[in-house]
């Protein structure tokens, strides 16, 4: 039996308020390379982890979290990730085998085979690409995310004028390219120059501004929008959304993916706009992608091509090393990233 090194990322205690790299501790752990006999789980060597904004609720100590399990102090966090396989008894897994599911954010993980969600068949694309906008299921799914909430409640029109919020993100990358190749205009909001260098010349939004940088959102709304914005992909709520209502147009849609900008707050900002849902009959409507996982055949079928041609380009944030995990995960929470965030923990 091989016994190895296994770093890990261990939280140290419940989190309140912003999250700090200080809050988590890489500990250096060893295992044993061998299925215990008579095991359910399958052996992995994680590969790339996923950094996502819902992971700061798994560090509360909260009880009701729709089916997820908070984190334990002094274990391991957990997420979704790409990973090979080692060694299995269960046989739809082999060794080899490259899984995408929820492990733990160490090196090597013993992990129950009903954690793994898939086995990745399309190995053509990046293999990063399964953190993010190639995720079949739940939370943490950049592509089927942006592709749910933007075509099923977005409905997008040729020529529609579409806004997008914290638009360098995962999600928002993704929903403004969805956004041209419908036929409409798509103007994005990010927190740097940089973020908004690469949302117009890169990623093919009309237009950008940096938020940090308006002193008055309303008025500069109406700059880029003159006539109004059609479909508000929402990814971050407060003021943001309280200047939105007011440049809606008539029969609007504002599908409500994250509001990123509350989760940290003790005491989330109010919205005092709200009369304008009813004045321009604008559907305002929240969403899980779950909802939609029946469509993520046809949503490989919309992307897979794209991707392969180049018409749709996804941007990642890559830090190196499971070392650099806590510094990527709390960078979430202040727009540090540029796209979205991986960890790669090894290299196939």
């Amino acid at each position: 039996m091989t016994q190895v090194k296994n770093n890990q990322v261990v939280l140290r205690n419940y989190v309140t308020g912003f999250p700090k790299e200080s809050d988590m501790n890489i500990v250096e752990s060893v295992i044993t390379l061998k299925l215990p006999q008579g095991s359910n789980d399958v052996l992995l060597k994680n590969l790339y982890l996923s950094c996502d904004p819902y992971m700061r609720a798994l560090m509360s100590n909260m009880e009701d979290l729709e089916g997820f399990q908070t984190y334990t102090p002094g274990s391991p966090l957990t997420g979704y990730g790409v990973s090979k396989v080692l060694e299995s008894e269960h046989q739809d897994y082999k060794k080899g085998d490259l899984v995408w599911g929820i492990t733990k954010w160490e090196e090597f993980s013993f992990i129950p085979s009903s954690l793994i969600h898939f086995k990745i068949e399309h190995t053509d694309v990046p293999l990063s690409y399964y953190t993010g906008i190639l995720v079949s299921l739940n939370t943490g799914m950049p592509g089927m995310t942006a592709y749910a909430g933007f075509f099923e409640l977005g409905s997008p029109k040729k020529g529609e004028n579409v806004f997008v919020s914290a638009a360098s993100g995962a999600v928002g990358q993704l929903v403004g390219q969805f956004a041209k190749l419908a036929g409409c205009y798509v103007v994005g909001s990010a927190g740097s120059k940089e973020k908004v260098d690469l949302l117009k010349n890169k990623l093919g939004f009309d237009e950008a501004f940096n938020y940090k940088e308006e002193s008055d959102l309303n008025t500069t709304l109406k700059s880029y929008f003159p006539e109004g914005i059609d479909i508000y992909f929402e990814n971050v709520g407060g003021k943001t959304l309280d200047a939105v209502l007011t440049n809606m147009r008539v029969h609007g849609r504002i599908p409500v993916c994250g509001m990123i900008s509350q989760y940290n707050l003790t005491q989330p900002e109010g919205v005092t706009n709200l009369a304008n849902l009813i004045l321009k009959q604008v559907c305002m409507e929240g969403f899980m992608v779950t909802a939609f996982y029946h469509l993520y055949p046809k949503f490989l079928e919309f992307i897979l091509p794209h991707i392969r041609e180049g018409k749709v380009v996804y941007v990642e944030d890559i830090a190196e090393g499971l070392e650099n995990g806590p510094a990527a995960l709390v960078g979430l929470y202040s727009g540090r990233n540029f796209g979205k965030q991986v960890v790669v923990v090894a290299h196939d």
